[in-house]
Parts: C-alpha cells; sequence; structure tokens
C-alpha cells in the first residue's frame, strides 16, 4: 500500500544524530515510509538500521548525497516527499499538519519557516516569508527557508533528480539550492503551513553538503554555476524579470567576494555580472569597505583586503 508521506534521509558516520532524526520522522496517523541511505559510514549506521525493521535501508558506496537521494527516489511511495539531513529532525506534528494542508489546498509544495538549533538548544525560529514571487525569493529576495522545510507532491518531482553531475560540473554541495530553484521554475502551486516544520542543527562536526579548504572553493563555484544556468534558464522564457535579477545579485555580490579568496579574475566577473543584471546596484557594504568598493572598484578593494589578510597572519605567527 502506497504511502502517504516518504522521508529520504541520508547519513554519513551519522550515528550520533540518526536516531532523533528517524524518531521525528514517524507518525500515528500517517503511513509514513523513511528511507535511510548510509553513505558508506564507519561509525556502525549500517549495524544500527538493520535493527530498525519500520525503515527501508539502502547501502551506499560513498558517492555523496546526491546520488544517495536519487539511489532512494524509486523506492519511495509516498503520496508526498520530503528530504531530510541526519543532522537534523522534524517538529512534533510537523508531518501531520503539512499533510492535511496539502491535501486540503491541493498543493505540489507544503512550505514552512524551520527552527535553527546550537547542538540541542533552540537559537531562533525563522519564519515562513510570505511572497507573490517564488522564484524570486528562491534566488535571494527574502528567506527561502530550507528544502527540508517543505513537503513535496511526488509525481510533482518525480522527475526531477538532484544535480550531481550536471553539464560536465559537480552541483553535489549545493544540491538543495539547485533543486529548489528547480521547482520553482516550474511554478508550483505553493501552500504555507504556518508552524515550522524543521529543526535545524548547527553544530561543529560538519555536514554532508558543507566543507572547508578547497571543497569550500569548489562549493562557491557550483554555487555560481548554478545561478549561470538558472538565470539563463530565466532568461530563455522571458521569466528573467528585474525583480528576480535584483533578487540574484544579493546572493551574487557576496559570492564574488568569496570567490576573490582564491580565483580573483573569476570574482571579477560575477563582480561586473552583478552590475550588468542590475546596473542601479548598491554596494550593502558600509563605513570604510563601502567607500573602498565605491572609490576603488571591486578589484582593487579584494586586493587590498587580501593584502590585508596577509599581514594578518604574518603577525599573528611571527615570534614577539
Amino acid at each position: 500500500m502506497p504511502a502517504d508521506i516518504s522521508i529520504i534521509i541520508t547519513a554519513k558516520d551519522r550515528l550520533w544524530s540518526l536516531p532523533k532524526a528517524v524518531e521525528s520522522g514517524r507518525s500515528s496517523s500517517l503511513k509514513m515510509q523513511i528511507i535511510v541511505v548510509d553513505d558508506n559510514s564507519k561509525d556502525g549506521t549500517w549495524d544500527w538500521l538493520q535493527q530498525q525493521r519500520d525503515l527501508t535501508s539502502i547501502k551506499g558506496e560513498g558517492w555523496g548525497q546526491a546520488w544517495a537521494i536519487n539511489k532512494a527516489m524509486p523506492l519511495a511511495t509516498g503520496k508526498y516527499l520530503r528530504f531530510l539531513d541526519s543532522d537534523d529532525w522534524l517538529n512534533p506534528g510537523a508531518s501531520e499538519l503539512q499533510f492535511e494542508i496539502a491535501e486540503r489546498e491541493r498543493a505540489d509544495v507544503t512550505v514552512s519557516g524551520a527552527d535553527a538549533y546550537h547542538d540541542d538548544v533552540l537559537i531562533k525560529r525563522v519564519p515562513w516569508v510570505l511572497t507573490d514571487d517564488f522564484i524570486a525569493q528562491q534566488l535571494g529576495e527574502s528567506d527561502g527557508s530550507h528544502y527540508s522545510s517543505f513537503l513535496f507532491r511526488r509525481e510533482f518531482i518525480t522527475d526531477l533528480p538532484h544535480r550531481c553531475n550536471f553539464p560536465a560540473y559537480d552541483f553535489a554541495a549545493r544540491l538543495d539550492r539547485c533543486f529548489i530553484l528547480e521547482v520553482a521554475l516550474r511554478h508550483p502551486k505553493i501552500s504555507e503551513c504556518p508552524t515550522p516544520a524543521l529543526c535545524h542543527r548547527h553544530h561543529g562536526k560538519g555536514r554532508l553538503q558543507f566543507r572547508g579548504g578547497v571543497r569550500g572553493v569548489g562549493t562557491n563555484i557550483q554555487h555560481l554555476l548554478i545561478y549561470r544556468q538558472i538565470l539563463n534558464l530565466l532568461d530563455q522564457r522571458g521569466e528573467l524579470t528585474e525583480r528576480r535579477k535584483k533578487a540574484a545579485v544579493k546572493i551574487l555580490w557576496p559570492l564574488a567576494h568569496w570567490i576573490a579568496y582564491s580565483h580573483l579574475d573569476e570574482a571579477c566577473e560575477v563582480a561586473d555580472w552583478v552590475f550588468k543584471l542590475a546596473p542601479d546596484f548598491k554596494v550593502p557594504e558600509q563605513g570604510l569597505l563601502g567607500l573602498l568598493y565605491l572609490h576603488c572598484g571591486f578589484r582593487r578593494t579584494e586586493q587590498i583586503l587580501a593584502l590585508r589578510r596577509s599581514l594578518f597572519k604574518h603577525f599573528h605567527r611571527t615570534p614577539s
């Protein structure tokens, strides 16, 4: 018998948090299908999963989160579908409430806000921001919540994969951003859940989709490539409105700064693109930094910032 909701949980060395994520997905009133993909954990996760008789478990080989989700998708039977990271969990009653709203309003996507936690301590409640342009919102106009807060009608997204190798680029580190933007491009019927569904955990143990070092550089480049693809598609469809351009540059401008840490020429190209998209763009930085961007330009300012970082490291490494 098909489930009411399928939840796909991805896990890699997260036995310390996975049980809480799994338990939050269970329900006494809905038929839930919980699919957990263990992406080659080394901490006993697979052994624990074999003891959970109500779960569908998949053993991965370490190919990453996007591969894991795509592997699980054909097994999902739920009328609705949710993606959940093993670091996070759902608020009590969230699935039941979103299911009720989705059924009543025949929604393609039932959205909600999220609660932000530091480990297990609530630090901030982030409500859903009402909008009349879901695409602009997800491009960066306002807080777009977290896609694990959303309940998707499965038939609406069955043919939409999580991108891991798309036009020869690896989008895996920003798979959620790419996915939700592609969902937005389909103009879904949106319904709102009034209370946050997701508990999103912040901690110091690293998340599957966020990496430092050279992988952090890759994440920035992937983010840029996603925006180039999405804005190009919108432009081809005649849907790249001024509002959506202004929403996108709110993400692209800080992204240019982070890319400049390692690839200044490419970062300057992004900064130039920002001003082409929004000729009246005003740099958001205040004080001296804002004046530097205004009077010295993006390249020279980033060179000054790089010199400052270099001097700071030098003086902090030199014995007194």
